[in-house]
């Protein structure tokens, strides 16, 4: 897709703003889980939550995307040094005024679309999905400058979407979340974390500039390097333990992932700083997803 020429607050304007690569971190959680219902309902999942799980976390992260373009830029944080793909505020593809309506519309959407789930998992369902809403704001609006992003990254594409997700598809009487899922969860949340870290890391100087204290920023560049490689090798590992219980063959399968990602931290140590870790970024999602998929086939083996 040509993005030189965008007309604003056109169809194309608003698919860029939704960053469509970033859907693969949403997407990867729902995966994981679904795979973990099938292997232990035998097959026997409800299938509507899956429907509306992969479309609520659509919809949230399109609408994460759009509150981060917004507050960056009447915030100022986007401005003629910045590293990362361009943003549609900044770059006058959508208006201000369309951006708020654009947020308040997938805001409405994705409460209507997790509204259903109350029926599988009682109203419970209200309080999460009013906290996944909470904290999309509270990210990009003050988390992100406090260091906590990681943490949110963490629970909510980890440990929320993927036990949560579980526990809707399993048959009513057999939804109890077991260690494995957890394990697979929090292993989930920290796949998906490389992504944050290698933003934050080549936003570093910017986010010390505009006063943004991530943690990269508090890490440093080395050290920030060495936490996005352990990543890795702590979610392959965690994955190893829940898979291997049911099968060696599907648990070595992940290790893929692990060379994928050792290979793309080689290639961020010698980039280092730049334009250039955009490259870095894509290749990261890229992983994410092969984790997500190859973890979904070992389960189902």
């Amino acid at each position: 897709m040509n993005d030189n020429v965008v007309e604003t607050n056109s169809v194309k304007a608003w698919v860029l703003a939704s960053r469509p690569k970033t859907l693969t971190g949403a997407a990867v959680p729902v995966m994981i889980a679904t795979a973990l219902a099938l292997r232990d309902s035998v097959w026997q999942i409800n299938t509507m939550p899956v429907v509306l799980c992969f479309l609520f976390a659509f919809i949230m992260q399109i609408d994460a995307n759009f509150i981060n373009d917004y507050f960056d830029f009447v915030r100022h944080n986007d401005d003629e040094t910045r590293l990362g793909p361009k943003r549609a505020c900044s770059q006058g593809w959508i208006t201000v005024g369309a951006m708020r309506r654009g947020i308040a519309v997938a805001t409405v959407s994705a409460c209507l679309v997790g509204a259903p789930l109350i029926a599988w998992g009682g109203v419970w369902m209200v309080v999460f999905g009013l906290l996944c809403v909470v904290f999309c704001f509270l990210y990009t609006t003050h988390l992100s400058y406090i260091a906590m992003g990681d943490v949110l990254v963490l629970l909510f594409f980890g440990i929320v979407p993927v036990t949560l997700t579980y526990y809707l598809e399993m048959p009513t009487g057999s939804q109890p979340v077991t260690w494995e899922v957890f394990i697979a969860a929090l292993a989930c949340g920290i796949v998906i974390d490389a992504l944050l870290v290698v933003n934050n890391y080549r936003d570093l100087a910017g986010d010390r500039r505009a006063g943004k204290r991530t943690l990269a920023v508090v890490l440093g560049p080395a050290l920030t390097r060495r936490l996005y490689s352990y990543l890795g090798v702590a979610a392959y590992l965690m994955s190893f333990v829940f898979m291997a219980v049911d099968s060696l063959w599907g648990a070595l399968l992940p290790l893929i992932y692990l060379l994928l990602h050792l290979k793309t931290y080689q290639k961020m140590v010698r980039i280092n700083e730049g334009y250039a870790l955009n490259g870095i970024l894509g290749e990261t999602a890229r992983n994410i997803f092969i984790y997500g998929l190859l973890v979904s086939i070992g389960l189902l083996l």
